[in-house]
C-alpha cells in the first residue's frame, strides 16, 4: 500500500513533525577537519538511522530525513551506496539528503534514491570547515546560481512532482540576503525550504524564529522551521510565531523520541520499542544503542544511576539494568517480527 507524499500531506493542513538528519549527534561536528573523518564516523552510525526513524515514526514523526550523503561518492561507487544508505518498506515518507556542488552528481543520486524515497533535499547548510572547503553545505548560500542550476536539473530528470526537490539552509544575518535566496529558489521549482534559524557562525545561540517567519511569509511554498524544537510546547509555540507548515527536531527526538506524540519525557514504552528494535536487528553499534538509552531515561535516573549506566560497556548489562530498573520485558524473550529490508539493487 503506497503511503502518501510529503506535499499530499501537507494538503491535509497539518504542521508536519518531521526528524531532522542526527548523525553528527555522536561526536561534535566541529572536530570534523577532513571529509574522511566525517565519512568514517557516518558509515559507524548508518545502521543507527534506520532503527531510529522506525522508532520515531511509531511516536508521531511525519516525516524523517536520512543523514547527509555525499553524492559524489555515491554515485561513482556501489560500495558507497551499500554503505551509505539503508531503508526498508516501513522507512516512508523519507526525504534523502545529499551534499554537493555539482548538479549532475545531484541529479545522477537521486535517480538512484528515487524508487525508494519520497525526495531528496540539497544540504545548503552544513557550517563544519570540511563541507565548506568541499564546496558543499553553507558554502551554497553565497553561490545560489549552483543550488538553482540542482532544482532545475532535478525537475528536467525526474518531472514528478510528487517526488520533492528541496532544501535545508541556515540563515543569513542580513535576512534579506536569505529572503532573495528562497525567493531565487522557490521560482526554479524547489518544492520546499527547511530553515534552521541560526547562522553558519552559530551554534548554542537561541534560533531566531523572527528570521524563519520573515522566510516563510515572503514565499508561497510549504517552510519548515528547524532550531531549538525540544518540547511538544515548542512545536506549538513555533507554528503559532511562524505560520510554518511543518517542524524539525533534532536534539529534542533524541532527549524524546515521543516527543511529537505529546509527551513531556521518554514512555517507558517508547524504550521498550527501542529495546525490541534493536532485538530484532542487531547491527546498531552498541555505542550508539547505549547513548540513545542514556539520553531516552536522562529524566527518570538519579545521577548515581545515571554514572552508573553510561560506565557499561556491553549489551547484556545494558539491557539487565534497563529492564529491572524500568520493570520492562527483556526483548529477547518478545520474539519480534523480522522487518524486510530494501536495497538500491533489488
Amino acid at each position: 500500500m503506497r503511503r502518501p507524499g510529503v506535499l499530499e500531506m501537507l494538503e491535509e493542513g497539518k504542521p508536519l513533525k518531521i526528524c531532522a538528519p542526527m548523525v553528527t549527534q555522536f561526536s561534535n561536528p566541529i572536530l570534523y577537519n577532513t571529509r574522511l573523518e566525517f565519512e568514517k564516523t557516518f558509515l559507524k552510525f548508518r545502521k543507527m538511522e534506520l532503527h531510529f526513524r522506525h522508532l520515531v515514526r511509531k511516536w508521531g514523526c511525519d516525516v524523517a530525513f536520512t543523514p547527509m550523503i555525499t553524492a559524489d561518492s555515491f554515485v561513482k561507487s556501489e560500495k558507497a551506496r551499500e554503505a551509505d544508505f539503508s531503508t526498508d518498506p516501513d522507512d516512508r515518507p523519507l526525504i534523502v539528503q545529499f551534499g554537493s556542488s555539482s548538479p549532475s552528481d545531484i541529479v545522477d543520486a537521486a535517480e538512484y534514491i528515487a524508487r525508494v524515497s519520497d525526495g531528496i533535499d540539497i544540504n545548503c547548510g552544513c557550517p563544519q570547515k570540511w563541507a565548506i572547503a568541499e564546496k558543499i553545505g553553507g558554502y551554497l548560500l553565497t553561490h545560489p546560481d549552483i543550488i538553482q542550476d540542482m532544482i532545475v536539473q532535478l525537475r528536467n530528470r525526474i518531472p514528478d512532482e510528487t517526488f520533492t526537490k528541496s532544501i535545508k539552509i541556515r540563515i543569513d544575518p542580513d535576512i534579506r540576503k536569505s529572503v532573495d535566496l528562497c525567493q531565487q529558489l522557490e521560482a526554479a521549482g524547489v518544492s520546499f525550504i527547511t530553515v534552521h534559524g541560526r547562522t553558519l557562525k552559530q551554534k548554542n545561540e537561541p534560533a531566531d524564529w523572527d528570521a524563519i517567519k520573515v522566510i516563510k511569509d515572503s514565499v508561497r511554498i510549504p517552510v519548515f522551521a528547524n532550531g531549538d524544537i525540544k518540547t511538544s510546547e515548542d512545536i506549538v509555540k513555533v507554528v503559532a510565531d511562524t505560520g510554518v507548515d511543518g517542524v524539525m527536531s533534532a536534539n529534542g527526538l533524541l532527549a524524546n523520541p515521543a516527543m511529537f506524540s505529546g509527551h513531556d519525557v521518554t514512555p517507558m514504552e517508547c524504550v521498550q520499542d527501542w529495546l525490541d528494535i534493536n532485538e530484532r536487528d542487531k547491527s546498531c553499534p552498541f555505542r550508539v544503542f547505549h547513548h540513545h538509552l542514556i539520553w531516552m531515561t536522562e529524566k527518570q535516573m538519579s545521577k548515581a544511576d545515571r554514572i552508573k549506566f553510561s560506565d557499561f560497556t556491553t549489551k547484556e548489562k545494558v539491557v539487565d539494568f534497563i529492564t529491572n530498573h524500568f520493570e520492562l520485558q527483556n526483548p529477547a524473550e518478545r520474539s519480534p517480527t523480522p522487518r524486510e529490508s530494501s536495497s538500491l539493487d533489488d
